[in-house]
C-alpha cells in the first residue's frame, strides 16, 4: 500500500510540474499584447477677439469683443475672425463688409497678411469716402491688433490687387494699422465765452 501511495503521489508531482512547464511554455509562445495608443486631442479654447465695426452713426470705428473658436494655425483664426467680422455686429454698431462678402484665402507672409475677398466685397459696398476709410481700418486693425506680428493687410478681391474698393481709399498696397479712425471725429473746438 505504501508503494502505491508514494507511486500516486510520484505521479501527482510530475503532473503538477508537468502543467507549471507547459503553463511557461505556452505563455513565452504567445504573442505580447499590442497596446493600442489612444490619440487624445487637447481640447482648443475659445479665443478671445477685438473687433472694429463702425459707430451707430457710421463715422468711426468702435471696438467689440468676441470669441472665436480655438484654432491650431492662425490662418484658421484669421478666417474666423474674419467670418465674424462680416457677420457684423452683436452689439448693433454698424457693419463695416458686406454680408455677402466671403474670404478666398489668407496667406501669411513675415509681419504681411494677405486676405482675398469674392468681388461682393467691391459690389455690394455702399461706397463713399468714410465707409471706404472704415471698412480698410476696420479690416485692418481687426487683424492687427489680434495677431501681434502682423503689421500690414494687403487686401486682394478675387486674386488681384484692386487700386481702390469704390474709388476713393487706395488699397493697392499693403495697408498698417491706424487706430486714430478708433475715436470721434473732432468737430472743432468751441469759441469761449
Amino acid at each position: 500500500m505504501k508503494k502505491v501511495t508514494i507511486y500516486i503521489l510520484g505521479l501527482v508531482v510530475v503532473g503538477v510540474l508537468a502543467g507549471y512547464g507547459i503553463g511557461y511554455f505556452l505563455k513565452e509562445a504567445r504573442q505580447p499584447e499590442q497596446r493600442v495608443p489612444i490619440l487624445v486631442e487637447p481640447e482648443l479654447l475659445p479665443r478671445d477677439v477685438e473687433l472694429f465695426f463702425a459707430d451707430s452713426q457710421g463715422t468711426y470705428l468702435v471696438s467689440e469683443g468676441r470669441q472665436i473658436a480655438g484654432c491650431e494655425d492662425d490662418r484658421e483664426c484669421i478666417i474666423s475672425l474674419l467670418s465674424e467680422l462680416v457677420k457684423g455686429s452683436q452689439a448693433g454698431h454698424q457693419p463695416v463688409l458686406p454680408t455677402q462678402a466671403r474670404i478666398l484665402s489668407v496667406e501669411l507672409e513675415n509681419d504681411l497678411v494677405r486676405v482675398d475677398f469674392t468681388r461682393q466685397l467691391v459690389d455690394q459696398h455702399p461706397g463713399g469716402s468714410l465707409s471706404e476709410l472704415l471698412t480698410v481700418y476696420s479690416l485692418t486693425n481687426s487683424l492687427v491688433g489680434n495677431f501681434s506680428y502682423l503689421r500690414q493687410v494687403q487686401i486682394l478681391v478675387e486674386g488681384e490687387p484692386l487700386q481702390t474698393l469704390k474709388g476713393h481709399v487706395r488699397i493697392d498696397q499693403p495697408i498698417y494699422a491706424d487706430f486714430s479712425y478708433s475715436h470721434p471725429p473732432e468737430l472743432g473746438t468751441q469759441p469761449e465765452k
